[in-house]
């Protein structure tokens, strides 16, 4: 079984009743996050080397992006002058499986640095 397909397995598990087409997009969006965690891996370590955490915090960056294209997470108002983006609602639960993710991974990913606004 490929790396991507244990995500996918694991994913499924975690978010048991989608539907057909969230089914194709949960596969692509797995894709993505291993991908994406295989490119903050230490330089010296491989998916294989943390393979358990590594599957695990795949599925949920997974999770957390199609949790985000639901319904309750869609944008009310785009304005093209001056920027202006609001959101309907937010996704709370995206934002704390990320979290999780990002805790499980910290041993096996380089060190960054991040500037958040406030």
């Amino acid at each position: 079984m490929t790396l991507e397909e244990q995500v996918y397995a694991q994913a499924q598990l975690l978010a048991q009743d989608l539907e057909d087409e969230d089914q194709a997009l949960l596969e692509l969006l797995c894709s993505a996050a291993v991908s994406g965690l295989r490119g903050k891996l230490r330089a010296n370590l491989e998916p294989e080397d943390c393979l358990a955490d590594f599957v695990a915090a795949a599925s949920l960056y997974a999770l957390a992006a199609i949790s985000e294209s639901g319904s309750s997470y869609r944008v009310e108002q785009f304005t093209a002058g001056d920027l202006t983006v609001r959101q309907r609602g937010s996704n709370a639960a995206a934002c704390c499986l990320r979290y999780q993710a990002d805790l499980m991974m910290h041993p096996y990913i380089r060190d960054t640095v991040a500037f958040m606004g406030v």
